[in-house]
């Protein structure tokens, strides 16, 4: 329920040069910031001593694909950053796709990427969004492996685009079921040491996978915020994951997600009883302030954009004015901002 919430009350004021341009390094190098009852500064090093053996740490397996394109339609250069594929027929394999100048493009147009590559316009629909259908027989992730970039937020300038560095530091090093367009940013600080560490504490890591859609890290435009329309992002939770789940807190153990993806899947494969199931299917679940979770404990996530439906749940998990009060201590303390920016690890406060 939003209640008439307005988009503005999560808007917050952020210091010039507090987004970061490249991530820690090592990953565990950044900062985290604990935030409960009272705010704790840490580095994602210090993440095993904030779990407990018995705890469950829910990560996302999604793979993020080299999804920007750059074509000609005709003469005129062409953008595209493909979503998600929507069809696979004779005809060709059809995908949705954001593309800029999205309004000259026609149906019948084709965006030629290179020799072998090509994609015919089927339609535009509102918000820069086309539908594209390649020719039968394209594997349109060979290609775009070939021929695409790492599909990088707009907020971390890299003048030339992506760079060749941004395919490895733009990705988790658990990533393995490819198709997301962003990357679920949390997970960039773990490496496999800090997770074999976690491991030794007792704590279960569990894998789940939802695809991460380019809508997700967008601000709100509608100033009501219960007209904002979610993005579907595809997700799956296999039976095995569920059922360690509800092993774990079974034994009083807390769900510790990591990313507001894992935490979004999680909550929308509950039910009313707060069990977990499994799950494979779309999800556009919004979650905001006055929405009770049923699942997840404690999140770890990075620094969100104001006006957001991330910051949005973040303040539905822990509380707006205890979320804004996080956010000014760790711009004034020197925080660094966004996807390649320190984190936080966040107790549920009480009642959400």
């Amino acid at each position: 329920m939003t209640g008439g919430l307005k988009t503005g009350d999560f808007d917050f004021d952020l210091p010039e040069g507090a987004i970061a341009g490249r991530p820690a390094v090592p990953r565990e190098a950044a900062r985290l910031l604990e935030v409960g009852a009272s705010l704790h500064d840490r580095t994602v090093a210090d993440l095993p001593g904030l779990l407990r053996p018995g705890d469950a740490l829910v990560i996302n397996d999604t793979q993020v694909i080299p999804a920007r394109i750059v074509g000609m339609r005709g003469r005129a250069r062409v953008e595209a950053t493909l979503l998600r594929p929507l069809d696979r027929a004779p005809e060709g394999e059809t995908w949705s796709a954001l593309a800029r100048p999205a309004r000259r493009l026609r149906r019948g147009d084709v965006l030629e990427v290179a020799d072998d590559f090509r994609a015919e316009i089927l339609d535009r629909a509102e918000g820069g969004e086309v539908r594209l259908r390649f020719p039968p027989g394209t594997d349109v992730l060979a290609a775009l492996d070939e021929h695409g970039e790492t599909p990088l937020p707009p907020y971390i300038e890299r003048p030339g685009g992506a760079e060749a560095r941004d395919r490895d530091d733009y990705q988790t090093v658990y990533a393995r079921s490819p198709g997301a367009v962003a990357a679920p940013t949390a997970g960039l600080h773990l490496t496999a040491d800090l997770l074999g560490r976690i491991e030794d504490r007792g704590v279960e890591i569990v894998v789940v996978t939802l695809h991460v859609g380019a809508g997700t890290f967008l601000p709100i435009k509608a100033e009501c915020v219960e007209d904002h329309r979610m993005h579907a992002e595809w997700g799956e939770i296999s039976p095995e994951a569920a059922d360690t789940i509800r092993r774990r807190r079974e034994a009083g153990g807390r769900v510790v997600a990591v990313g507001t993806t894992s935490l979004r899947l999680l909550e929308s494969a509950a039910d009313e009883d707060e069990r977990i199931g499994a799950f494979r299917g779309d999800t556009s679940l919004f979650i905001v302030p006055g929405y009770r979770f049923r699942v997840v404990d404690a999140l770890l996530t990075n620094f969100h954009l104001p006006r957001s439906t991330l910051f949005m749940l973040v303040a539905a998990f822990s509380g707006l004015a205890r979320m804004k009060a996080a956010y000014a201590h760790a711009a004034e303390a020197g925080y660094r901002f966004y996807s390649y920016g320190d984190a936080t690890f966040l107790h549920r406060a009480e009642g959400a």
